[in-house]
């Protein structure tokens, strides 16, 4: 498995976290199976993917992804794994949570460090590890600007995004009490707790709202204020998708805090 982790992390430039995760399906596995990789059948593999008939479709596809990696890329046996495919997945409508909704859940929020991460969250579009991840060196607070610590998993990508007027000021409350850590994180969170990150509010409200959810709430609604696709692809740190976005798009600092100005994005009014 150390052999495994050390080729998609060099071979393969995988996350960290991806690679370890890899590695659980691929260990759950082998347990089952019993047997040495290379002495391993594609009839060991349906037979044990068989027993997967009850899982969801999220836990057969990441069990095949990993099983594929294992046998196609690192053992170089592709046969072992050739045939077998990912369900189809049915193309299931967002539904995002109204402003209402997210003022509602913001009121069952109760420290001001859960308050501040939520609306860095809303805010700047941000993935959940980019925010966790912050230090002071990667905040602007005088433009509110963000500049994400560069991820290690290359299919993820940072560019620059900023927090809006209503993140700055409970932000500033938050780490005017913030005790002494020893960690240079602006938010620092042990595993367990950044799990259960606003628990109590999502029990008070019966509302879901995650950092996955505020993350899609700030593409639509950025969206609905009219701004363009490319600008909020490079706020939550996408890939540019379209030639017009690769070739011919100012993507510097400067123009993306003018449009995020702009837009006025207001998540508290």
């Amino acid at each position: 498995m150390d052999d495994f982790y050390d080729f998609q992390i060099v071979d393969l430039k995988r996350a960290r976290s991806t690679a370890k995760e890899k590695i659980r399906y691929i260990r759950k596995f082998l347990r089952a199976v019993k047997k040495n990789p290379l002495k391993i059948s594609r009839e060991d593999v349906r037979s044990y993917l068989k027993g997967l008939s009850s899982v969801g479709a999220a836990t057969y596809s990441n069990t095949l992804k990993s099983l594929k990696v294992f046998f196609r890329d690192f053992m170089q046996r592709p046969v072992v794994v050739a045939t077998f495919k990912f369900p189809q997945e049915m193309f299931k409508p967002k539904v995002i949570p109204s402003k209402k909704d997210l003022q509602r859940f913001y009121k069952a929020v109760e420290s001001a460090k859960e308050k501040a991460l939520f609306l860095i969250y809303a805010s700047s579009g941000l993935r959940r590890s980019e925010v966790l991840k912050l230090k002071r060196e990667n905040v602007d607070f005088a433009l509110r600007k963000i500049i994400p610590q560069n991820s290690e998993n290359e299919t993820k990508h940072t560019w620059v995004s900023f927090y809006n007027l209503e993140a700055e000021e409970v932000l500033k409350e938050y780490l005017s009490e913030k005790k002494a850590s020893r960690s240079e994180r602006i938010f620092p969170m042990a595993r367990k707790d950044e799990k259960e990150l606003w628990r109590s509010a999502r029990e008070r409200t019966s509302l879901q709202i995650t950092p996955k959810v505020l993350r899609e709430w700030f593409c639509d609604e950025m969206g609905r204020l009219g701004v363009a696709d490319r600008y909020v692809d490079a706020f939550c740190g996408r890939t540019p998708r379209t030639i017009l976005a690769k070739h011919y798009t100012d993507f510097s600092p400067g123009k993306l805090k003018v449009i995020y100005d702009k837009a006025n994005l207001k998540v508290l009014s």
